[in-house]
């Protein structure tokens, strides 16, 4: 099974879900960790947590927020990555896609057309809109 964890700084892990819920519906297969609130439970903690409950046949998909960051390196740091695949930089469009994408459909192979789908969804809307009036 495929199963997801949102991980950044604040609030922009639950943020995305919420999003994402109205979209797809709740589902049990997504976690999330808001790093650097309130909670004072360590990322590592929230990782290991979260790694204890995957099975050895789950593919866990991992979007976190910033590259280099240190969510991203406690989510490389604590995680067996045989089956686990980090995604930083994450989007709404990646997010959607790649929970809504077909399970039969290997988990790399889902990621890299989310990916090109979600690079296209990055756009400078002024600019378009400016083309668009003047191609009238």
């Amino acid at each position: 099974m495929r199963k997801f964890l949102i991980a950044g700084h604040g609030h922009f892990a639950s943020g995305l879900k919420s999003a994402l819920d109205i979209i797809t519906g709740e589902t049990d297969r997504i976690w999330v960790i808001d790093a650097y609130t309130e909670e004072n439970r360590s990322i590592e903690d929230n990782v290991r947590a979260i790694a204890s409950q995957i099975r050895s046949d789950d593919d866990l998909v991992v979007f976190t927020d910033l590259m280099g960051g240190s969510i991203t390196n406690q989510v490389v740091r604590n995680l067996d990555l045989a089956r686990v695949h980090v995604l930083s930089g994450t989007n709404f469009p990646l997010l959607i896609d790649l929970v809504l994408s077909d399970p039969d459909t290997p988990t790399s192979e889902a990621i890299e057309s989310a990916l090109t789908a979600a690079r296209e969804q990055i756009v400078y809307v002024n600019k378009i809109l400016k083309n668009h009036t003047t191609d009238d």
